[in-house]
Formats: structure tokens, sequence, C-alpha cells
């Protein structure tokens, strides 16, 4: 299992320290990591400033750390959410292309993408075949650069396990394979040995941060007594610190045969803050806890 550290974490989001793209890589190369993603929008990685010149600059980065490129971070949503009359799914297809082109030039063979949110303004089946339509698409033209796209399992169209299951079968494209991670089947309840054995055969990448749960109040004055809010609320920790049994899910990988890319990201603010040191504090304990209990 290749160990990987997403850009996004320090993007300067959430209010986190920011790094440029090649500060990036040479943290990452500091901290151990065998390669790195990047983060395919502003600040760092958007088809739109993408020259020719920072290919060349990002190439020279990587060389001259010894890491590699292994992922781009793509995002979409497939509803097409806006007026009928703005080709949003168009949009789309075309960013997940160029982000294809980006990846072979930076040699990594794998784009990161999602499916969709759910939308009011069309039906759960037509959604589910507008999403589908589009990703094969994505797959056909990221299948000229030689890329494989890893579908995500955070958005809802497909986000319970056995339904990304189905959607897979239903795209039926040989370079389209999972994005599986932990986060989101351990907020829904599922067991996470079974479903990463489960999902681990059509597996490219896993993605990984560990959360704390916060229960929510509010209080009632004429009860003088509070009442349970759901959802928790949910922060983000040191990783191996939180609620996610991340060594059932990593042992139900390995048991289904997944040997890809497992990569770290800070996605949200972090406790401690988003100071230089803590977030690379927080991508050090990801290494440590890895190397530990699986490597």
């Amino acid at each position: 299992m290749k160990l990987c550290l997403f850009s996004v974490s320090y993007a300067g989001f959430w209010g986190q320290h920011a790094l440029s793209l090649n500060e990036f890589i040479a943290q990452s190369a500091k901290l151990g990591y065998d390669s790195v993603m990047l983060m395919g929008k502003r600040p760092h990685l958007a088809p739109l400033d993408c020259s020719p010149e920072l290919i060349e600059s990002i190439n020279g980065a990587l060389e001259h750390h010894q890491i590699k490129c292994a992922i781009i971070g793509g995002y979409t949503d497939f509803a097409g959410s806006a007026a009928a009359e703005v080709p949003l799914i168009e949009l789309q297809i075309q960013y997940v292309q160029q982000l294809a082109e980006i990846a072979s030039q930076l040699g990594a063979s794998t784009v990161r993408i999602f499916t969709a949110y759910d939308s009011p303004r069309q039906t759960p089946q037509a959604l589910w075949n507008q999403t589908v339509s589009a990703l094969q698409e994505c797959c056909d033209r990221a299948a000229e650069y030689d890329v494989t796209l890893a579908i995500q399992n955070h958005h809802d169209v497909g986000v319970h396990s056995d339904a990304l299951l189905e959607l897979l079968f239903d795209i039926d494209r040989p370079n389209c394979k999972l994005g599986f991670d932990a986060w989101s089947p351990a907020l829904r309840g599922e067991n996470l040995f079974d479903a990463a054995r489960k999902m681990a055969p059509h597996t490219a990448i896993t993605t990984n941060a560990d959360y704390i749960k916060l229960p929510r109040f509010t209080y009632q004055p004429d009860l003088i007594n509070y009442q349970r809010q759901e959802p928790d609320l949910v922060r983000a920790v040191k990783f191996g610190t939180g609620f996610i049994d991340y060594s059932s899910f990593f042992h139900g990988l390995k048991e289904g045969g997944f040997n890809g890319i497992a990569t770290y990201e800070m996605c949200s603010p972090i406790r401690g803050g988003g100071s230089l040191d803590n977030l690379n504090e927080y991508a050090s304990e990801y290494l440590s806890w890895m190397k530990t209990h699986l490597l």
C-alpha cells in the first residue's frame, strides 16, 4: 500500500496554512510520503491556469524531491442543478477530460471524481441515469490518456456501498474504479470490515481522515430541559484518535485484495487549528499510524 498526501490539506481552506503546489510537494517529501494527490482546482491545479510552464515546474519539483504525483482530485456534481439551458454536464465532462490530460502529463494514473448530490429537480431514477451517462462519457474520454477514474463515495447518488456497486456495474467501463473511504459508511452505520472487503476488488484508492462526533442539543425553556438534535457535529482529529474503526476498515480492504494508494487529507477544520506546524503534525501522525498498524 502506497501512502499519499492530498494538497487540499494545504490549500488555505477552513483557515489552514496555505502552500503553493511546489511548496506542498517539497513538504510531502520531507514528511516521508510516497506520493501526492493534487487538487484539480484553484488555488492549486485548475485547468484554467494550467500551462506547459506550470506542468514543467511541477514535474521538476516532483523529480527534485523524488516523489510521485499519483492522483489528481477532481470536483464534480452531475446533478446539473443550474437552469436547464446551462450546459453544466458538458462543462464537467470537459473538466474531467482536462484533468485526465493533466494527469497523464504528470505521470498520474488516476483522477478522483464524485457522482451527484440529490436534486429536487429530478426523480431519483432520472438523476441516476444522468449520472451514469455522464460518468460513462468521462471514462471514455479519460481512457484516451490511459487514466482511471475513481468514484469517491461521498455524494448522494450511490453513497451506500450496495448502491455504489450497482452504479459501477451500470457504468460498465474498465477504467472506472472506486475511491472507497471509511468516513461516509462509518457515519451512516455500515459495517466497515464487511463493506471494505466487498468493495476492495473494485477500489483503486482510498482517502482517509479521522473524526470525533460532538452531540448537539437545543434548550427548551418551557421544559427546562434539552432536546437532542440530529445529526451530530463532526470534527477532524489526529488519525487513530476518532470514532472511525480504521483497523477494521483496512483489514477488510486488505482481505478483499486492495493494494492501491491510501491518501491522507485534512479537508475540514482540525483540532488545534490550521497552523503549518499542526498540519504537519497531523500528516506525520497518519504515516506513523499506518506504518505501525498496517505496513
